[in-house]
Order: structure tokens, then C-alpha cells, then sequence
């Protein structure tokens, strides 16, 4: 932790992507909300292994049938990892919940990633699984945006994670949703805003004051649908300000993943 900074752990269209067969429930814009099981299909879980059991650190998005993004300052490759997909409730056993594991050499973190500065940027991840996945209406992939794409100010995108509720509050068992609206980088870089702690390769949201990413929703997806009607990860949860997970004119930022499509590419091709 910084004194100005506070990581999140503890948070064009490829065919057949971000069109859930269950639908995401966007009528309730309050606060953060309980989301409709399995309405974010490409949300995983990342948990890692402590005394035998797994539990949950982060989350991700599952953007190929055996590749996971998340963010970088989710890993320590001294850990022992396993991704759960298709899960709704933490706490619970679910028929739609399978854990896969990374393979040999699986996990790939941005060679320009520097855990020290992460206002430097670069917080990205892949995660190649060992097994691919079987998709169902449970489990389908995200979309990622073409390369270069940039959303307007206010633009409304949805923030999901088994984050903390409250800065220091508790964890929910079950998937958390909540409307946050792009803050376009001339606002973002304001001095009263985060000013020049955000780069052009981050993409900021929310910022009231009332709701933002805590604590365990690192490395999850800012979900945002397209003039299509598709939705589209536009950005990797990576850190909120040291004075609260919610803390007015310091909006969640992300990882712009329009700003990655090359290295997300290679890193696929290569591995």
C-alpha cells in the first residue's frame, strides 16, 4: 500500500462472446446488489491454496475456453492457484461450479508490470488452464473491445466481484453487481481527481462517493455493452484510493484492456 493507493486484492468481438443466456438483471442501479446467478457467465473466481482449502482472491474473466484474464497484482507464483468457473454463491456447492488449474507454466504476467508502482500500470495477467473449459449457459466467454477503444464520460459499465461490501466491512458469499459509469481520462486526471497517478492505458469508473470496487473484486471485469447490445470487458479491476474503496472524485481504476489487444494476443499465440 501507498499513501495514495490501495490494490484491490484480498480485486472487436469474438463470436459467441458477452451475449449471456442469462441475462443480467440492470434495472437495479443502487449501490452494489446481489447479481441474478450466472448473468455474468465469464466472472471466475481465482482462489488460491492455504492448509489444503482454496479460497477466494480475486477475480477474472474467462475470454477463451482455456485462457482467464485477470490482473497482475493478483499473482504470486509462489502460490498454488485454481480457477472456478460458472460460480454464484462462495459459500456454497453448485452444479454450474468447476475448478480448473493453470498449467505448467500457465500464468503469464505483463513483463512491464512493476508490483511496487502500480500507478505505472501494466496490471495484466493471463492464465492458461490446463483443461478447457465446457461452456453452458452458466459459463460462456467475455468479449474483449477492439484495440484503441475508448468510452465516453458516463458511459454505464457494471463493476462484479465477491469484493468487500464496505471499506474494512465484510465479504459476500454471493456475486456482487453495481452500475459504475465511465470517468473519461481529461476528468480523471483532474487534481482534485486522481491527476497524473492515471495513465492513457487505464480506464477510471465511479468515483460518487457511494460505490466502487473493495477488496477482492481485483482483477474482475468492468462489463460494459456495445451499441450491439454485446457486452464487452473494457477493463481488469486494479486499485481504489488508500482513503476508501468509495471515496468520492477517486474512482475504481482499471486496466484498459482496449490498450492490451496485441500483448493479450501474443501472450495466447505464444503459449
Amino acid at each position: 500500500m501507498t499513501s495514495i493507493i490501495l490494490v484491490l486484492a484480498l480485486v472487436a468481438s469474438a463470436s459467441g462472446c458477452g451475449t449471456p443466456a442469462i441475462k443480467p438483471d440492470t434495472t437495479r442501479v443502487v449501490n452494489g446488489v446481489d447479481a441474478r446467478p450466472n448473468s455474468w457467465p465469464w466472472q471466475i473466481s481465482l482462489q488460491y491454496e492455504r492448509n489444503g482449502e482454496y479460497r477466494h482472491t480475486c477475480g477474472g474473466s474467462l475470454i477463451a475456453t482455456n485462457w482467464v484474464m485477470t490482473a497482475a497484482h493478483c499473482i504470486d507464483l509462489k502460490l498454488n492457484y485454481r480457477v472456478v468457473v460458472g460460480k454464484h454463491n462462495l459459500a456454497e456447492a453448485e452444479p454450474s461450479a468447476q475448478a480448473y488449474f493453470p498449467a505448467k507454466k500457465g500464468i503469464i504476467v505483463h513483463r512491464h508490470y512493476n508490483p511496487v508502482l502500480l500507478s505505472v500500470g501494466n496490471d495484466i495477467a493471463m492464465i492458461k488452464l490446463a483443461e478447457h473449459v465446457t461452456l453452458s449457459d452458466q459459463v460462456q466467454l467475455a468479449c474483449v473491445p477492439a484495440p484503441g477503444t475508448i468510452l465516453s464520460n458516463n458511459y454505464p459499465c457494471y463493476i462484479t466481484g465477491w469484493g468487500r461490501l464496505t471499506t474494512g466491512g465484510p465479504t459476500p458469499d454471493t456475486l456482487q453487481q453495481a452500475l459504475m459509469p465511465v470517468v473519461d481520462h481529461n476528468t480523471c486526471t483532474q487534481s482534485d481527481w486522481w491527476g497524473v497517478s492515471i495513465r492513457r492505458s487505464m480506464v477510471c469508473a465511479g468515483g460518487d462517493g457511494v460505490v466502487g470496487g473493495c477488496n477482492g473484486d481485483s482483477g474482475g471485469p468492468l462489463n460494459c455493452k456495445n451499441s450491439a447490445g454485446v457486452w464487452e470487458v473494457h477493463g481488469i479491476a486494479s486499485f481504489v484510493s488508500g482513503q476508501g474503496c468509495n471515496y468520492i472524485k477517486k474512482p475504481t481504476v482499471f486496466t484498459r484492456v482496449s490498450d492490451y489487444n496485441e500483448w493479450i494476443d501474443e501472450t495466447m499465440m505464444d503459449n
